[in-house]
């Protein structure tokens, strides 16, 4: 027998004022959680390195185990959160990230902490995949458009805070405090969770089956992305077996209402476009993100903390443009607005990578702004426009899907990046990255252009 919750929980356009302002606060608090977690943990890789003895390369573990379980966590909380209701699931996610960061904390070795980071993935999947969903019941949809700006541009703060944040820690203190610091917040988050909106939940039950093939799925994918350029046969067999648990799961699930997998969204035009354009996008901003620091450093001569200042434009654009680009999504076409935004950041890689090397500090920060402009224009009406081409009930495995199109993306973006390491003299690799990451926006943007004939404005 399925359960509801109580009427006067569900609302059919969003919370009271009051109430949506503290649940819209409380979301964007838990995004800052789990965005700075991803932000500063990469920083710390050298002092834990040294604290517990390990490899550099054992090491970069921390940041891999936590990354895959969200890959794997995020499709089958998206369904879960519509059988259990996306608050609990919500909230459950929260008090395990807490939970596992004070894991963390306390590691002692390598493979517990690399452990602790495993489960706290899968916190951050459960957070991920049910944000959006309890977003899109909390406020009206008329200022849905908005909010998402404001989602986005709290992303590129918590991005470029990072850092900083795990810099200025680092100072004071030694790397346990990086994880500790979740702690106060989750249970901030925690005992403020009753604010959130509730849903109907969903009479459905989760196959067993399929969650066995997703997550084979994703474990082959991520490891064979990981091996295909030291070993490009056994990477490449690994890839071709996620594939083919992408075909049986498909298989596992024919006929189902709701798909782990959900190819019945996939159907709708604007929802598999929005998909296939979010990853394009993500792929092209992972080439860039990861190319423009040798780029600044091999290419320019500029030292580490002046090549952070020169990249830090690229958020900040993303940040001014973000609500911008969402109050205009719902008076014209998303179409255009994301075509314009992956042009934009299609120009604005492409004028770095193919400007010769030298000091042109000016004309490089003028590109960069581009570039944070035209994402920041891209993505919140695209994000807008998935999670609206989904049913209400339906918004749990559209926001589990959307976060898979853009882990799906960086993880090309990062294969990508390691290819042209390889094949491509190292001197003119960045350039080559950022080329090759502009023709993936320009993708992305002619992608978009497809379904301008098909959309109506709200």
């Amino acid at each position: 027998m399925s359960i509801t919750l109580p009427i006067s929980d569900t609302h059919a356009d969003g919370l009271p004022a009051p109430r949506r302002h503290l649940a819209v606060a409380v979301l964007l608090l838990t995004l800052v959680l789990v965005v700075l977690d991803g932000a500063i943990a990469n920083i710390a890789l050298p002092s834990i390195a040294a604290s517990l003895d390990s490899s550099p390369s054992d090491t970069v573990w921390v940041v891999s185990s936590y990354q895959l379980a969200v890959l794997v966590a995020l499709l089958p909380c998206g369904v879960i959160g519509e059988m259990l209701g996306p608050r609990r699931v919500f909230l459950a996610g929260v008090a395990l990230f807490t939970l596992a960061s004070a894991g963390c904390a306390f590691s002692d070795s390598l493979p517990m902490l690399v452990a602790a980071r495993f489960v706290q993935g899968l916190g951050g999947g459960m957070i991920m995949a049910l944000g959006l969903m309890i977003l899109r019941f909390s406020v009206p949809q008329r200022l849905f458009g908005t909010v998402i700006g404001v989602n986005a541009m709290t992303i590129a703060i918590a991005s470029a805070a990072g850092p900083g944040i795990a810099g200025a820690i680092l100072a004071i203190a030694t790397w346990p405090w990086l994880f500790a610091v979740n702690i106060p917040l989750g249970l901030a988050v925690l005992a403020c969770g009753g604010v959130l909106a509730g849903t109907m939940r969903a009479p459905r039950r989760l196959n067993v089956k399929a969650l066995a093939a997703n997550t084979l799925m994703f474990m082959l994918f991520f490891f064979g992305a990981d091996r295909i350029v030291q070993a490009p046969v056994s990477g490449s067999l690994l890839i071709a077996g996620s594939v083919v648990c992408l075909f049986g799961l498909l298989w596992i699930e024919r006929g189902s209402a709701a798909p782990l997998v959900p190819s019945d969204l996939l159907a709708v035009p604007a929802f598999r476009s929005s998909v296939v354009a979010s990853i394009c996008c993500f792929t092209g901003q992972m080439l860039g993100l990861v190319a423009l620091p040798f780029y600044l450093q091999q290419g320019l001569g500029l030292t580490a903390t002046e090549a952070g200042l020169y990249m830090m434009p690229w958020p900040a654009a993303v940040a001014v443009m973000a609500p911008i680009s969402g109050r205009f999504a719902g008076r014209v076409k998303t179409a255009w607005l994301c075509a314009a935004g992956g042009f934009m950041l299609a120009i604005g890689l492409a004028s770095v990578g193919l400007m010769q090397a030298g000091p042109r500090g000016a004309f490089f920060v003028i590109s960069t702004v581009i570039v944070g402009l035209g994402f920041g224009l891209f993505q919140t009406p695209n994000n807008r426009l998935l999670l609206l081409s989904a049913p209400k009930e339906r918004s749990g495995s559209a926001g589990a899907m959307q976060g898979t199109a853009r882990l799906t993306g960086q993880t090309l973006g990062a294969i990508v990046m390691t290819i042209v390491f390889r094949v491509v003299p190292f001197a003119s690799a960045p350039n080559v990255a950022l080329v090759l990451a502009a023709a993936f926006a320009g993708l992305a943007a002619l992608v978009s252009l497809g379904r301008v004939r098909h959309e109506i404005v709200d």
